[in-house]
């Protein structure tokens, strides 16, 4: 591949994010460009398709591969859209609605549980090496703290996840990106 991959983002949002963590996975060279909010995960399912083919971040056996699909429609259907409706009651409402901010807490909550009791005795979601299933839970991931005002304690209360957390975002393309992230945020 000559030319880079143009990566279309935006810079608040975990989706792309999400895209340019496989990027940089399978290190593939490529250019952001920021825009409205784009799926990721059909993004992130083409380029495992077209540009994993050694299947680092996948595999091919079964039932292996139906469990990374799994998890990223766990992902994309559970974690985002209650990670994103806690995020918009809590900091962007017109008004404050304790009800529904406590219902999405909670449901993070049990997202987290889910993680934690799927990860007791194991290292990663799926198989034995990070994969796709395990990285697309990052960039939701990283936004607990600010969700919870720093009071939620993941190591305490989930620790099966925290311990996967802290080997996924431990890996230098996910650091990359996340350094990344936060330096584009915090230009003003």
């Amino acid at each position: 591949m000559s030319e880079p991959i143009k990566l279309y983002s935006h810079k608040l949002g975990p989706n792309p994010w999400k895209v340019a963590i496989i990027l940089e996975e399978l290190g593939l060279k490529y250019e952001t460009q920021f825009l409205s909010p784009q799926e990721s995960a059909a993004i992130i399912e083409y380029l495992i398709s077209e540009y994993d083919p050694s299947h680092t971040l996948t595999y091919t056996t079964s039932p292996e591969k139906y469990y990374i699909s799994q998890w990223l429609y766990f992902q994309m259907s559970g974690q985002g859209p209650y990670f994103g409706q806690a995020s918009w009651f809590i900091n962007f409402h017109h008004e404050k609605l304790p009800s529904a901010q406590e219902r999405y807490l909670n449901e993070i909550k049990r997202v987290l549980g889910v993680l934690d009791r799927a990860l007791e005795g194991r290292e990663f979601l799926v198989g034995e090496k990070c994969t796709v299933a395990d990285l697309v839970f990052v960039t939701w991931n990283a936004l607990i703290p600010w969700l919870f005002q720093n009071t939620l304690d993941t190591k305490l209360l989930y620790p099966n996840y925290h311990a996967w957390n802290e080997r996924i975002i431990a890996r230098p393309a996910v650091r990359k990106v996340l350094r990344e992230k936060e330096g584009v945020n915090s230009v003003k």
